[in-house]
C-alpha cells in the first residue's frame, strides 16, 4: 500500500496544481456574469483562460505552486505497516520533479532551500480520522500571497468578530490575489482557531453559504476591492465559518485567506 500512497500523492498534486475544482470555476463564471465593472469582468475572464491553458498543457496554473499541504482521512480500523508521512513526502519529491513544482520549502532562519518541498515538518499533513478502513489523500497547495495575509487575533469577548473580519479583509484583500475564498475559525484556543479556519477552506467544496455566512460575504463584496484589488463587485467568491467553544474570557478569531486559485484534488486509496 505504501506505493499506492506515493502514487496517489503525485496524482493529487498534479491535478491540484494544473486545474481547479468545477465548483470553483463555476463561481468565477457566475461572478463574471454579474460583474458590472468591465475591468473586473475582464480579469475574471483572464482567470478562466489561465486555467484552461494550464489544463490543456498540464502545467501549473500559478507560478507559486505553494507549500504541500494535505488532508488525510483515514479509517480508525486501518492499520498501516509504514510511515505515512514519509510515503507522502516521497510523493511530494516525485511530483516536484514531474509536474514540475517550484521548490518553495526553506528553513525559517537560514532560508536554505530543501529543493524538493520536504523537510522540517513538510509536507504539512492534516489527519482526520473516520469510521471504518478507508484512506484518502487531498492535496491543498497553498501559495504565500494569500497565506501571508492570514491572521489570528485574540479578541475581547465583547468585540464583534464580524466587524474585525471586515476590517481585516479591507486592509489585506488586495494583496491576496482576490477574489478570495475565506476560511473563518471562531472560538477554541489560539491554535484551534487557526485549524478551524484551515478546515473551513478544506471543507468548503461548493457548499452554499448559510444565512450568516452569506450576510458576511455580502458585506465583504460591498467593500468594492474587486478582482486583483482593482475594483469591482467581487472581492470574495466563497466563505465558510467553523466554530468551537472557547474560554469565557477570550474570543479567538482566525482568517485563512485563499486566492482565486482555490486548488484542491482528492485521491481515494481505499
Amino acid at each position: 500500500m505504501r506505493e499506492q500512497v506515493v502514487e496517489a500523492t503525485v496524482r493529487a498534486l498534479q491535478k491540484a496544481e494544473t486545474g481547479l475544482p468545477e465548483w470553483v470555476l463555476q463561481r468565477i463564471r457566475d461572478a463574471a456574469a454579474r460583474e458590472r465593472l468591465p475591468l473586473a469582468r475582464q480579469h475574471l475572464q483572464f482567470m478562466l483562460e489561465n486555467v484552461a491553458i494550464a489544463g490543456q498543457d498540464r502545467l501549473p496554473l500559478c507560478q507559486d505552486t505553494g507549500l504541500p499541504i494535505f488532508q488525510v482521512r483515514m479509517g480508525r480500523e486501518l492499520k498501516l505497516d509504514f510511515d505515512l508521512h514519509e510515503a507522502i513526502a516521497d510523493g511530494v519529491r516525485m511530483a516536484t520533479k514531474l509536474v514540475p513544482l517550484r521548490p518553495n520549502a526553506v528553513h525559517p532562519q537560514s532560508r536554505c532551500n530543501s529543493q524538493d518541498n520536504t523537510g522540517l515538518r513538510m509536507p504539512d499533513i492534516i489527519m482526520d480520522y473516520v469510521a471504518g478502513r478507508s484512506l484518502s489523500i487531498t492535496a491543498f497547495p497553498k501559495g504565500a500571497g494569500s497565506e501571508n495575509m492570514s491572521l489570528i487575533a485574540m479578541l475581547n469577548p465583547a468585540d464583534d468578530p464580524f466587524d474585525f473580519i471586515i476590517e481585516s479583509v479591507r486592509e489585506r484583500a488586495a494583496n491576496a490575489c482576490p477574489p478570495l475564498f475565506l476560511g473563518i475559525g471562531l472560538g477554541g484556543s489560539f491554535d484551534l482557531s487557526a485549524r478551524l479556519a484551515k478546515h473551513a477552506l478544506l471543507d468548503m467544496d461548493g457548499k452554499q453559504e448559510d444565512e450568516e455566512e452569506q450576510a458576511l460575504l455580502d458585506r465583504i463584496n460591498r467593500l468594492g476591492i474587486g478582482p486583483m484589488g482593482l475594483g469591482g463587485d467581487t472581492t470574495a467568491l466563497g466563505l465558510r465559518i467553523e466554530r468551537a467553544y472557547c474560554h469565557t474570557a477570550s474570543l479567538p478569531v482566525a482568517i485563512n485567506f485563499q486566492c482565486w486559485a482555490n486548488r484542491k484534488a482528492k485521491e481515494v486509496i481505499l
